[in-house]
C-alpha cells in the first residue's frame, strides 16, 4: 500500500467548495508548508481554487533540519531520478486521486505545479493518470526516463515549463531535453526561460503560471 500522503491547506478565497484544485509538490530538502504560499499569490487570479502541497514521503538522510524528499540524491543520475519517480509515483497518485474526490471535482478540474524534484514527480505521475488533469506546471525541473514517455503516457494535459537562465542546481538545458520528448509524444507544451534567474521562481514565472492555470481551467 502506498505512503498516506498530507500538507497543509488552503481554501478558496471566495469562500463556498472549490471549483479548482492546485497541487504543488515542493523540491528536495523542502516541505509542503515551501510552496503552499503560492496559493495566495494565485488567490486572485483563481479565486475559487482550493490548494495543497503534500509533504514527500521521505525525511532526508540523517534528518537534516526535517527537509523531506520525494527520492533520495545520492548519485544525480539519470539511472536515480528514473527509479526515484518511479517509487514515489504511487504515493502522489494516490494522494491525487484522494484529493480530488476530497474535494469533489473530476481530474479536468485538477492541476499539478512542481519545483525541481517536484517537477520531476508532475511530469512522472501527471502524465500517467487514467484521467487527465486541467495542466501541469514545472518550475525549475527535469524530465525523468524521457526515452520511457512515449511508451508509458497514458494521458497528454497542456504543460507549462519555467526555467532560470543562470540555474546551477537543474541547469537550463533540461527545458529543452523535456520539451522535445513532450511535444514527440504529443504534449502540448510551453515554455519560458528566465533571463538572469538560478534556482528559483520569480515574479514574472509566478504570473505566466497562474495565467496559464486560469487558461487550463477555462477560466480565459
Amino acid at each position: 500500500m502506498p505512503i498516506k500522503l498530507d500538507g497543509p491547506r488552503l481554501a478558496p478565497a471566495a469562500g463556498g467548495a472549490p471549483q479548482q484544485l492546485v497541487i504543488f509538490l515542493h523540491g528536495y530538502g523542502a516541505d509542503g508548508n515551501d510552496l503552499i504560499g503560492l496559493g495566495r499569490e494565485w488567490a486572485r487570479l483563481l479565486p475559487n481554487a482550493a490548494f495543497v502541497s503534500p509533504h514527500a514521503p521521505e525525511g532526508l538522510p540523517g534528518g537534516f533540519f526535517g527537509g523531506r524528499q520525494w527520492f533520495s540524491l545520492d548519485t544525480r543520475s539519470e539511472r536515480e531520478w528514473e527509479e526515484g519517480v518511479r517509487r514515489a509515483q504511487p504515493a502522489l497518485e494516490a494522494f491525487i486521486l484522494a484529493e480530488a474526490a476530497r474535494a469533489k471535482l473530476p481530474m479536468s478540474a485538477v492541476a499539478l505545479v512542481g519545483f525541481s524534484q517536484g517537477t520531476m514527480m508532475a511530469l512522472q505521475t501527471g502524465l500517467r493518470l487514467g484521467e487527465a488533469p486541467a495542466a501541469i506546471v514545472g518550475f525549475s525541473g527535469h524530465l525523468a526516463g524521457a526515452m520511457r514517455l512515449a511508451s508509458e503516457i497514458k494521458c497528454k494535459p497542456p504543460v507549462l515549463l519555467i526555467h532560470g537562465a543562470d540555474d546551477d542546481v537543474i541547469p537550463v538545458q533540461a527545458i529543452h531535453h523535456a520539451r522535445i520528448a513532450l511535444a514527440a509524444a504529443g504534449v502540448p507544451v510551453e515554455w519560458h526561460i528566465r533571463p538572469g534567474l538560478g534556482h528559483g521562481i520569480d515574479p514574472e514565472g509566478l504570473m505566466a503560471g497562474g495565467m496559464f492555470l486560469r487558461t487550463a481551467f477555462g477560466l480565459g
